[in-house]
């Protein structure tokens, strides 16, 4: 009998994705190094449109990396701390299982 994805294995595809676009690796950088940036400060970052960005900060968000506050005309980003934690004891127990550790060093 064929078994399910696990919640784990979901959330871990999940954070996967997200993390899938160096834009989006690009945000949670400038994210990381302070507590809240507004979205208009973070497009000063990026030669892309608007639209662009705003697709990526809403795969980002839908992933749960980070979260948005509304303020018309203004949107409030930040690292979502306790998501971000999930995240990183996944990624860290993924890489750290023993098939995984076999495929790298069986080569």
């Amino acid at each position: 009998m064929k078994t399910p994805y696990t919640e784990d294995q979901v959330k871990l595809a999940r954070f996967a994705k997200a993390l899938g676009h160096p834009a989006r690796i690009k945000i949670l950088e400038i994210l990381s190094k302070q507590d809240c940036c507004y979205s208009s400060n973070i497009a000063d970052e990026f030669p892309i449109a608007l639209s662009t960005l705003s697709q990526h900060l809403k795969e980002l968000k839908q992933a749960g990396l980070i979260q948005g506050e509304i303020n018309p005309p203004f949107i409030k980003y930040c690292i979502n701390k306790e998501n971000w934690l999930i995240a990183k004891q996944l990624i860290d127990t993924f890489l750290s299982e023993k098939s995984v550790q076999k495929i790298i060093c069986d080569g």
